[in-house]
């Protein structure tokens, strides 16, 4: 089934508060309608992802696609990719991950982990948006997603 734009949640795990406002603004200014979460290291991420603690079905609905920051306290992003790709329940999700590193054993390591694709982070606004609205037209507008109900 094609995801719908309107419908799909996006969560954000990114401890940087200045990266976050420049992709919640990025996303206003390409138009999506997608609900954006935000989350501030991979342990709050995992809770999300499991609805456990101050995350439940009513804040944290399951997210179509995962943008994910490698450098973050307490859970770095590499361990929090690990764990959900090794996760059956979490596994299928896509997992973006937008960092500003650059280092190949970063870009390795990440496809080897499971990550479905990796962004380094623009450096200019512009081409924040142009990446957001690249990301909405490819991950939401033709890539096939799978539903939660699929098991």
């Amino acid at each position: 089934m094609r995801g719908d734009i309107k419908t799909i949640v996006i969560v954000m795990a990114d401890d940087d508060p200045e990266d976050v406002m420049l992709a919640q603004d990025a996303l206003a200014e390409s138009r999506l309608a997608n609900a954006l979460n935000v989350v501030a290291d991979g342990e709050q991420l995992l809770d999300y992802l499991h609805q456990r603690g101050k995350y439940n079905a009513e804040n944290a609905p399951r997210p179509g696609l995962i943008l994910l920051d490698l450098n973050m306290p307490r859970l770095d992003g590499r361990e929090a990719l690990a764990r959900i790709k090794s996760d059956p329940d979490l596994r299928r999700i896509p997992v973006v991950v937008l960092t500003t590193s650059k280092a190949e054993e970063d870009v390795f390591r990440s496809y080897d982990l499971g990550a479905n694709s990796y962004i380094t982070k623009p450096v200019t606004f512009d081409s924040l948006v142009n990446v957001v609205r690249s990301l909405a037209e490819y991950w939401f507008g033709i890539v096939m997603l799978p539903t939660d109900e699929a098991s």
